[in-house]
Order: structure tokens, then C-alpha cells, then sequence
């Protein structure tokens, strides 16, 4: 009776493992438009390294910019940020531990929020990149939205 208790324990250890979501990948990613279609030029830029396995996180790393005519906006954020990940049915949720001291480090004095919400979803060969994250982003609104194939590194941003 213990064999069964033992093989039935290594089965269910086994199939966790197997069905435990691993991310690898690169991003970069830019495009350039015009704001409303008419306006001035617009520059979207994003650079990211995710690397996750389960709820562990070995590297996250994402820079994200737009660039207009005479300014620009960035948003970045990094393993020194204080990141935990959750599993969700669809990928991962990235969140940061202290929103509150991750701000207050980078020197950003006025509000925005102290919410940084990252969900990383898997659709097949799609990732969507999914911010909710003023925090870390100073005077810009948040991270951009995007989607990219993680087999050939195309982008689209979702706008």
C-alpha cells in the first residue's frame, strides 16, 4: 500500500513539473506614427528581457519609451524594483512588493498611484504584454501595451 502512495506522489510531482510555465524571451520593439493620425511624430520604444520559471523570476528587465518632436517619456523597471510573480490561468502577474519605495527610489515627489500591475499572457506563439504600472513611469501614463510573436519578434502595440 505505501508503493501506490509513493508512485502516485512521484506522478503528481511529475506532472506539476511538466505543466510548470517557463518564459525565455527578448523584446524589442519600436514604432513610429503620428500622434491622432495628423499630429506630430510619435516614437514608441521597448527593450525587455523576461526570463520567469513558475512563480521564481531569474531576470525582468523592460524599458519602455515615447518620444515626441521636443520631449520623451520612460517607464522602466527591473529586478532591483522588488518584483514578485503569481500564475494566473493565462501567464503570469508581475507585481512589485513596496510600489511606495520603488517610486519614492527612482525620485518621482507626486502622485501617480502606487499600483504596478505586468501581466505576461500566452496565447500559442503570442505573448501580451499587459501594464497597469504608473508607478514606475514619472510623468508618463504607463508601460506600453503590446503584443509580440516570441518565435519571429514581431510587434504590435496595442493602442
Amino acid at each position: 500500500m505505501n508503493l501506490k502512495f509513493l508512485l502516485a506522489g512521484a506522478m503528481y510531482l511529475l506532472c506539476n513539473l511538466a505543466s510548470a510555465q517557463v518564459l525565455d524571451t527578448r523584446v524589442v520593439c519600436t514604432l513610429t506614427q503620428l500622434e491622432d493620425g495628423v499630429g506630430e511624430r510619435l516614437i514608441l520604444s521597448d527593450q525587455a528581457r523576461f526570463q520567469l520559471n513558475g512563480t521564481q523570476i531569474t531576470e525582468f528587465q523592460w524599458e519602455s519609451s515615447v518620444f515626441r518632436t521636443n520631449h520623451g517619456h520612460e517607464c522602466s523597471i527591473d529586478m532591483n524594483d522588488g518584483l514578485e510573480a503569481e500564475l494566473t490561468d493565462k501567464g503570469w502577474r508581475i507585481r512589485l512588493k513596496d510600489a511606495m519605495a520603488a517610486r519614492t527610489k527612482r525620485g518621482y515627489d507626486f502622485d501617480r498611484g502606487y499600483q504596478c500591475s505586468i501581466r505576461l499572457e500566452q496565447e500559442g506563439d503570442a505573448l501580451h504584454i499587459k501594464p497597469s504600472c504608473p508607478t514606475l513611469c514619472g510623468s508618463r501614463k504607463n508601460f506600453s501595451a503590446l503584443t509580440v510573436d516570441v518565435k519571429t519578434g514581431s510587434c504590435k502595440y496595442d493602442q
